[in-house]
């Protein structure tokens, strides 16, 4: 494993990464036998071509494929499947999945590793399906916000207290995901009301919410 990592970036991800290294014993600071960088993916090969081929080199990005490390050949990615805040430590790390891709079972070794140190729960992914692997992880994270939103502007809409959602967002996951309400119903008549009443109040939800219910439908 790695005696000295030098964090590249200090944003919501890296500022957690590199408190969990320091938690776990290891030397964050310049020099490090591993670059890691946890930068805007837009910055990743830019950042990586200025860097000196020699040390292993890696990134956080879970869109970005291994080629923006260029032309570092001792690389490897390790994405921690997580949303972060900066008012919040590395205890984010905790208990979540992390993405890692690589190429030689050297650069995979030392991924799997990487991921353990900092409470994360690895898995492979390949190179080839990052796309789509993230595009499930925003639908799952952002668009769960977007979501969110949404729903809080209709409970203000009806003089409901949108931060009552949140303990029914919570218990759908706690439950599983079990699906529930009129469409697991078949009751088409609430949905078709749903519909009249987001037209006439928030009538810019009207194709999200139509979008949605028909991606809901089993």
């Amino acid at each position: 494993m790695f005696d000295n990592v030098t964090v590249i970036g200090s944003g919501r991800v890296g500022s957690a990464v590199a408190a969990r290294l320091r938690e776990r014993g290891i030397g964050v600071g310049p020099g490090g036998d591993l670059r890691l960088l946890c930068v805007p993916d837009s910055a990743i090969a830019e950042v990586a071509a200025a860097v000196d081929p020699g040390p292993w080199m890696a990134h956080v990005s879970g869109a970005t494929p291994l080629a923006a490390l260029d032309p570092h050949v001792r690389r490897f990615g390790v994405h921690p499947l997580q949303t972060f805040t900066l008012s919040r430590g590395p205890e984010q790390l905790d208990g979540a999945y992390a993405a890692v891709t690589a190429e030689t079972d050297e650069s995979r070794s030392l991924g799997f590793e990487l991921a353990r140190l900092l409470g994360l729960e690895p898995f492979e992914l390949a190179d080839d399906a990052r796309p789509v692997y993230h595009a499930g992880a925003a639908i799952a994270s952002n668009y769960l916000v977007t979501l969110h939103r949404a729903a809080s502007s209709l409970f203000a809409a009806a003089g409901a207290p949108p931060e009552g959602l949140v303990p029914l967002m919570r218990r759908t996951i706690e439950n599983g995901f079990e699906l529930t309400g009129p469409i697991a119903r078949g009751d088409w008549s609430t949905v078709d009301a749903h519909i009249r009443a987001i037209r006439a109040a928030a009538p810019d939800l009207e194709p999200m919410y139509r979008a949605l219910a028909e991606a809901t439908t089993p």
